[in-house]
């Protein structure tokens, strides 16, 4: 298995598919370019594929263009990468700096977890990490009991993984970093690398800064499903991890 990498990449943002086109070919990596949806030039009242009233009352704040642009950017790599004959592929965002070992890593991951439908390769945290299996190429792969494990930069997909995420996260209701977590809502079976198999750009991310974040929260008394909704997701992601 050779997997290729799908990179998301806005047209706004030439100079990151120019760095990562450079690095890629120092290492002799197949990238595929997916133009990236840029939330920012989508009206809110054209968003499709989006349960607004369900983002806010599971987030406790208003959606950020950029997320929305996210959401379906990936979206858009996973059916990009169904219409080729390939197994597996890795998905980035263009904020990443490639690892020489990226790919083979990855398809080591695969390989250790033969039922695996997507494996992150990236996180900014890992807490109440469980193994199920170690690849020949040394990283411990499982699941966190504790989350949002924070960043979709950089995952792995099977051709069958690809295939739930298409259908079972269609509608935004989370940021796709989250959603790509609950894979006891998808009923894909999600895993991640204990370390991270490659780094990211710090404080390069196009969707906003904490302010930017801070300012959509709600007042606390609006958030109090938000709560309720955050301690059920808790519980239902240690089973999770506790069953894999």
């Amino acid at each position: 298995m050779s997997i290729s990498i799908y990179v998301i990449n806005l047209d706004r943002s030439a100079d990151r598919w120019k760095a990562l086109s450079d690095q890629a070919k120092a290492l002799q990596f197949d990238l595929v370019r997916i133009a990236g949806v840029d939330g920012r030039e989508v009206p809110a009242d054209q968003r499709s594929g989006l349960d607004e009233r369900a983002f806010q009352r599971n987030n406790g704040r208003t959606l950020l263009a950029g997320e929305y642009g996210c959401y379906r950017s990936h979206l858009k790599a996973l059916a990009a990468f169904l219409e080729t004959g390939a197994a597996a592929c890795i998905i980035v965002e263009d904020d990443i700096v490639l690892s020489a070992d990226l790919v083979a890593r990855s398809e080591a991951a695969l390989a250790a977890v033969p039922g695996a439908d997507v494996i992150k390769l990236v996180n900014h945290r890992i807490v109440g990490f469980r193994a199920v299996a170690t690849s020949h190429a040394g990283d411990e792969i499982g699941r966190a009991t504790h989350g949002p494990q924070g960043s979709a930069a950089c995952y792995a997909v099977t051709r069958i993984g690809a295939l739930k995420l298409l259908k079972q996260m269609a509608v935004m209701r989370f940021p796709w970093d989250m959603e790509l977590e609950r894979g006891w809502a998808s009923r894909a079976q999600i895993y991640t690398t204990r370390r991270n198999v490659t780094d990211i750009n710090e404080g390069s991310s196009n969707i906003g800064t904490r302010s930017v974040y801070k300012a959509t929260k709600f007042p606390w008394w609006r958030r109090l499903p938000t709560y309720a909704i955050r301690i059920t997701e808790t519980i239902r992601r240690i089973n999770y991890a506790l069953k894999s």
